[in-house]
């Protein structure tokens, strides 16, 4: 036997997340319940788990190089959850009618003030899970160059955010610095550590 999903249930839904109980039968024949954390709705989380439809990717994580600098772009964010800073890539959701480049293009400009020069395409649109063991939601890690000047003047009321450009002694220092980090950012810096440049060719 296998685990099941028998039927999902809404306890919880906001503008971007929900929460839902998926019953499920367990591969030991017993009746179980687990709570799921979506930006999905509930009709488009019964298609995928009943009818076998695709999940969209949800965001892209953006690991950008800037060409004339030749440095890593990273950002520290303020986050609500943490009700702290903590390193990060650029990201961001991917509206219903974007695609993956353009909300790149969008979301690293809005974050950094950088313009996208040139996605790196044979590394671009694989689906990754952030957290499987309490939510479904997926991203694109993206790579990329981008050029211009840092700024602040396309962030978002609610987005406190400080941009920053690496070297691999930047790098280095942050990763032993014991301060938080996301865990996207933080194996993007174990390997530009270990590869510079080379991880966008």
């Amino acid at each position: 036997m296998k685990n099941k999903v028998q039927n999902i249930e809404a306890l919880a839904q906001t503008k971007f997340l929900s929460l839902y109980n998926a019953n499920y039968i367990n591969k030991g024949g017993n009746k179980k319940t687990w709570t799921i954390a979506t930006r999905k709705s509930k009709e488009v989380l019964e298609d995928q788990f009943f009818n076998g439809k695709e999940d969209k990717v949800d965001a892209v994580v953006i690991l950008a190089y800037h060409k004339e600098e030749k440095k890593l772009v990273a950002i520290r964010q303020f986050r609500i959850p943490l009700n702290n800073y903590v390193y990060e890539l650029p990201a961001g959701l991917i509206d219903n009618n974007d695609d993956i480049i353009s909300t790149v293009k969008r979301e690293l400009k809005e974050e950094t003030g950088l313009d996208l020069e040139e996605v790196i395409e044979n590394k671009m649109g694989q689906k990754l899970y952030l957290s499987p063991g309490m939510t479904d939601e997926s991203v694109s890690l993206v790579y990329c160059t981008c050029s211009g000047k840092i700024s602040d003047e396309n962030l978002e009321e609610d987005e406190d955010i400080e941009t920053m450009l690496l070297s691999k002694e930047d790098a280095i220092k942050i990763l032993n610095s014991g301060e938080r980090c996301d865990i996207k950012f933080f194996m993007a810096l174990q390997s530009f550590v270990q590869m510079g440049e080379e991880i966008f060719k």
